[in-house]
């Protein structure tokens, strides 16, 4: 194969800190490259060299034999270099053609040539195995159609090298094996495709090749074909994890949480289960089958129609979460950044604002309580932070589900609800929030774990509860539940209750 790109002894400092320390990358024309590390291990601070956000201290990128100009986010793309980032940034009110000739339509006469742009723009969404209208505006569009028009731009930039970072994070399986196929179209084409992603499954399935980076630097490369998921893990973490899912003993007890015969009109039907004290009860489906549904209505965010929930014997009120916390609900929602977290505020507000209530004196919050309280919960779960102060943005993925995490633990739950607990977190970091869910399941907390994960649903559940189109078709116990059997439950390959 042919190298399009290469990258010799990076190095990138911000202050005393080192983000790249000696990276070596090399990219193949026709190939789709895996870039794999945990969460500060440098993957951002290169991607952002490529993007032209930033320029190395020191070391070589050459681009076709010839060096890149670095600095210029311009220069990057005139180069052929195109980051399609996890969230991307349209113009909601521009035409999906205006998106993809953004600052570049082409003209006649002086004036748009409204036609001709059109053209091309259904020409290169066709190149990708895509139909849009391409008159339609942006708004609206899901994330996945988002990241295909950001695609189409790159290709009509004549861009080469195509970095996709995390782009399966908030996307339904179909919607993942859509963009799949984006890829594949773009290696037949003779690009190079950086992917970036936590999901070592997608990785495998997806590329070819993979690098490993870690503490800034390059750990190794090598063909996909050539290594095992756990070989992976080893190189990103820097340690053996034989065991991603930490499920320490609990003693079960008593019933705690009773859902009986919830339904929604258009979401869920029938579903009615238990949870105990010191239990991880987990809940599988595939994306739609109302997993999360389920739990917005439990705890109060959604309504329901029918059926009940108590809690300790007690009723959960309808759509009422402040009542449902008096009584000892809590959830950790599944987008930390949008309902969990306030991010331009600091880590000490974040964490108290289940509980400000008892900060408060003559209707002032005691700032210096507040930050006790932080810095207790961050203790307990090994938060990395350098001021308790600083913003919760600044903080890693897993860090940021960690201070989530301990937002909820504050007001002392009885039951915590834990919608997708490691989404877009390395597998290091998977490894810590699972054992700190099976801490809290020793010491008597019952825990409901909803995931997309299926080996996550089965290495920490006690029971797992499976839906399928808005209905529990199984209710399994851990020494029956496998991939198969769950799946088959799931897809309606398997019928039962």
């Amino acid at each position: 194969m042919k190298s399009i790109l290469e990258i010799r002894a990076a190095t990138k400092s911000f202050g005393g800190v080192k983000a790249l320390n000696g990276v070596n990358l090399t990219l193949y024309q026709g190939e789709i490259h895996a870039l794999l590390g945990e969460n500060g291990a440098g993957k951002s601070t290169l991607l952002k060299s490529l993007a032209g956000v930033h320029s190395l201290d020191s070391g070589s990128i050459t681009l076709f034999g010839k060096p890149f100009v670095q600095g210029s986010t311009r220069a990057s793309q005139d180069q052929g270099v195109a980051v399609i980032y996890q969230e991307p940034s349209l113009f909601p009110d521009l035409s999906l053609a205006e998106n993809v000739f953004v600052g570049r339509q082409p003209q006649s006469g002086g004036v748009v040539d409204w036609s001709r742009m059109n053209s091309e723009a259904e020409d290169l969404f066709a190149s990708l195995g895509v139909t849009f209208q391409v008159s339609r505006t942006a708004r609206g569009l899901s994330i996945a159609d988002q990241q295909i028009v950001e695609i189409a731009k790159a290709l009509s930039l004549k861009a080469q090298v195509i970095v996709m970072d995390e782009p399966t994070a908030a996307l339904s399986s179909k919607e993942v094996d859509r963009l799949f196929n984006v890829a594949r179209t773009l290696k037949s084409q003779g690009c190079a495709v950086v992917f970036v992603s936590h999901r070592l499954e997608e990785v495998f399935a997806l590329c070819q090749r993979t690098t490993v980076m870690r503490d800034g630097a390059t750990v190794g490369t090598a063909p996909i074909s050539d290594l095992s998921q756990a070989e992976i893990i080893r190189m990103m973490v820097g340690r053996e994890v034989s065991e991603l899912f930490p499920k320490l003993p609990a003693e079960i007890g008593d019933v705690v949480l009773e859902v009986k015969n919830l339904s929604s009109s258009g979401q869920f039907e029938g579903v009615s289960f238990d949870v105990r004290k010191g239990e991880i009860f987990g809940i599988a489906g595939l994306v739609g089958s109302g997993r999360s549904e389920v739990v917005r209505a439990i705890f109060g965010i959604d309504r329901y129609d029918r059926g009940e929930v108590l809690l300790g014997g007690s009723r959960v009120p309808h759509s009422s979460p402040s009542k449902a916390m008096k009584l000892g609900l809590a959830l950790v929602p599944e987008d930390r950044r949008l309902q969990g977290l306030l991010m331009p505020s600091p880590i000490s507000s974040n964490t108290a604002l289940t509980v400000l209530e008892n900060l408060v004196r003559r209707f002032v919050i005691r700032k210096k309580d507040e930050s006790a309280l932080a810095k207790t919960w961050a203790e307990k779960l090994q938060l990395k932070y350098a001021d308790i102060e600083s913003s919760v943005e600044r903080l890693s993925g897993g860090n940021q589900q960690k201070v989530v995490l301990a937002k909820w633990l504050a007001t002392q739950p009885k039951v915590l609800i834990v919608d997708e607990p490691t989404r877009g977190i390395d597998v290091g970091t998977k490894s810590e929030v699972h054992r700190l869910l099976s801490q809290m399941a020793q010491d008597g907390l019952s825990v409901v774990i909803v995931s997309s994960e299926l080996p996550e649903v089965l290495g920490m559940s006690d029971r797992i509860l499976v839906m399928r189109e808005g209905r529990q078709v199984a209710l399994l116990d851990r020494h029956q539940a496998d991939p198969e059997v769950v799946i088959g439950y799931a897809t309606g390959a398997l019928v039962g209750k």
